[in-house]
């Protein structure tokens, strides 16, 4: 436990050197002027509750209360901007100090009479709300049992020393610039104006954090210099973490031993498609290579790696290679033997495919991402994995390797052109929806679009019911969406025939049926590009899951 404590106070005091830090920076630079000297002390100690808290008990907020995590995200954004405004204008300084002297009752002994602590720690506790680090291993596996309600002692301790580590560089730098501008004589002459300054500073700030055009601006950093920030946090992956994370029971599943004498085993139990049951030792007695693939049949993700499997099975299964597809499911839906059958012969897939509902085989393997790989060798060892899509020549090498074959590697080039992330419609995991409409879980509501959408954002119109994992349309509901990519799909379902009308920039594109559960292509152009989708449900009656983009 001691070692897990060192590591996440030091993954969080290196922090400070990611490009995580950066959207909250001039929060924090503009917060180190007025408001007296306690104030730093307050947006620390309330960023370090906020952060520990919110981290280890949003989820389970959310699905208590139905209240969005964006809509605490939007409360934060505001009170941000308030205080910029106080910063900009004197009078509403004066007001905040007049109303935080009032709560001095509240506040510890030491810092009564100085209001200024006070309302530190409000904006503190609006930081750690707003702030997505960039997270190592620790802290994977703490969010990992937040996201099941499983948080206990040690997640709430390892979550405590990560946020106290990142607090003490935060904390520097309050300290440097109250003092930077109470020893220079011009900065002292020119505080209001200063002051003014970084008043505008904060409120800006809130403003591109309420627009998302925070993670634009942390994107265009990554994108002109890539190399910013990688492996600060591989200071956690190392073999003293994972043996206490593993001791600790801080992972939930349990971990692939890349050194192991043997893979995990295919877990019985699962429907299997085209093949009898499998198993690994089986296989590999028999001399066979095999690549596991973990897969759903509406990741999007997942089918445009479908075309590559299929070749290399039709291409080296007579070389003793076996590919078997693992279905893990995300929607309830895909837990259908009948839809997944369906979905089978839709992509022609002709190797084994076997049903995981209860993630018992995906447990086994630890694995976290839809798709992923993990080749296994003819001794039953896992000698290479791969998340995600791409790296396919490197992956067919590999397999060749293994199957010592020599043969023409000609695989059709990768490209993904989306600069919009996969879109969750369920109120569970919903993000991207416009901040100005508030959901009611689980209830019939009346929704009305907003004049204009941001980048990056959806919005509904009519009547919707939205449900854990889904969103329900009724007769004359429609959904708009500011998105940036070359194609459009999105999950949906409907217990009879239904039509959805497509629109693009307001333009009408086409009319599809949504007769089956299943990931429909709405949107293909030859180039990527900002676009306004616009979709009608004349006649109601579909489910929406997750749109995703390419």
């Amino acid at each position: 436990m001691i070692i897990l404590l060192f590591f996440a106070f030091l993954g969080g005091i290196i922090t400070i050197l990611s490009p995580c830090i950066l959207p909250i920076l001039p929060i924090i630079l503009s917060s180190s002027v007025g408001g007296g000297k306690k104030r730093p002390l307050g947006i620390i100690s309330g960023f370090i509750i906020s952060f520990t808290f919110f981290t280890l008990f949003l989820t389970t907020i959310v699905k208590a209360t139905g209240i969005p995590a964006d809509t605490l995200r939007f409360i934060s954004v505001i009170i941000i901007a308030v205080f910029g405004l106080g910063l900009v204008i004197p009078q509403i300084q004066k007001l905040f100090e007049k109303s935080f002297s009032n709560l001095q009752r509240f506040v510890p002994r030491g810092n009564q009479n100085n209001p200024g602590f006070l309302s530190g720690v409000l904006i503190g506790i609006s930081l750690g709300l707003l702030w997505t680090p960039c997270v190592g291993p620790i802290l994977a596996s703490v969010i990992s049992l937040a996201l099941i309600g499983n948080v206990n002692g040690s997640a709430f301790l390892i979550t405590l020393a990560y946020s106290i580590g990142t607090a003490i560089p935060m904390f520097a730098i309050l300290i440097g610039g109250n003092k930077i501008l109470s020893s220079n004589r011009w900065l002292l002459n020119n505080s209001e104006k200063i002051q003014r300054i970084f008043g505008v500073i904060m409120i800006l700030t809130a403003i591109a954090i309420s627009q998302n055009w925070d993670r634009k601006f942390q994107t265009f950093v990554l994108e002109k210099f890539p190399q910013y920030g990688t492996g600060l946090t591989s200071i956690e992956d190392n073999d003293l973490v994972q043996n206490a994370l593993n001791q600790n029971d801080m992972d939930p599943q349990p971990v692939l031993d890349m050194n192991a004498p043997l893979a995990p085993e295919i877990i019985p139990g699962g429907e299997w498609f085209g093949s009898d049951p499998l198993t690994i030792k089986q296989l590999t007695n028999q001399g066979k290579v095999v690549l596991v693939d973990f897969w759903t049949y509406t990741c999007i993700n997942c089918i445009r790696t479908l075309p590559y499997l299929k070749t290399w099975y039709d291409k080296y299964k007579d070389d003793g290679l076996v590919i078997i597809g693992v279905h893990t499911p995300e929607f309830e839906f895909e837990k259908s033997a009948n839809n997944v059958a369906k979905a089978i012969a839709d992509f022609e897939l002709k190797y084994p495919i076997v049903q995981d509902n209860n993630y018992s085989t995906w447990r086994a393997y630890n694995n976290h991402y839809w798709p992923a790989k993990y080749l296994i060798n003819k001794e039953g060892k896992v000698v290479y994995t791969h998340f995600g899509e791409g790296k396919y020549d490197e992956t067919e090498k590999k397999i060749q390797q293994l199957l010592q074959v020599d043969v023409d590697i000609n695989n059709p080039e990768y490209s993904v052109s989306s600069q919009t992330p996969e879109t969750y419609l369920g109120y569970e995991r919903m993000q991207l929806l416009d901040l100005r409409q508030k959901i009611a879980p689980n209830e019939s509501k009346n929704y009305t679009l907003p004049p204009a959408l941001s980048a990056n954002t959806f919005a509904l119109n009519g009547e919707w019911t939205i449900k854990e994992m889904h969103a329900e349309t009724s007769v004359g509901s429609s959904l708009e969406f500011q998105y940036n990519a070359k194609n459009v799909y999105l999950v949906m379902s409907a217990e009879s025939p239904n039509i959805v009308k497509v629109y693009l920039d307001d333009e009408f594109q086409k009319d599809i049926e949504v007769d089956d559960n299943k990931l429909y292509e709405l949107i293909n152009l030859e180039i990527p590009g900002e676009h306004k989708l616009r979709l009608e449900f004349p006649d109601g009656g579909i489910s929406v899951y997750a749109f995703t983009f390419g």
